[in-house]
């Protein structure tokens, strides 16, 4: 059973390696490989295709800033904060605005799993955890 899982993460990373050229997701890639498993059906298909689904996300959402903001952000700081974390990254990132009420003021940029707090709401916590 355990080999199972693992030569269904194997052949998940193989598509997920076909789907990447120079270092970015290649949109014709993935097509090509969702072709190719349409076509030719391994074995537990559909397990093979979650994994692949799995490893497809992450590597989308470590190309994208999400930056949650209470008031409003201007095109020039996304551009900022996405020309800050392509540096970071050393990738492209892009930064997409999620206005978030509860932050009271301040931004939250998220990236892939990486969270980056300089909101009023974060201080809050911060302080409250000290106490």
């Amino acid at each position: 059973m355990a080999s199972g899982k693992k030569q269904i993460q194997l052949l998940a990373r193989q598509f997920f390696k076909l789907s990447v050229v120079e270092g970015a997701l290649s949109a014709d890639r993935v097509a090509g490989v969702l072709e190719y498993i349409e076509k030719h059906r391994p074995a537990n298909t559909l397990a093979v295709l979650k994994a692949y689904q799995r490893l497809v996300a992450a590597e989308f959402a470590r190309s994208r800033a999400i930056v949650e903001h209470a008031g409003s952000v201007s095109e020039t700081t996304l551009a900022t904060i996405a020309a800050a974390m392509t540096k970071k990254y050393a990738r492209p990132v892009t930064a997409t605005a999620q206005p978030n009420a509860a932050l009271l003021a301040g931004l939250r940029v998220r990236v892939g799993d990486d969270t980056y707090e300089s909101s009023v709401a974060g201080q809050l916590a911060t302080l409250a955890a000290a106490v």
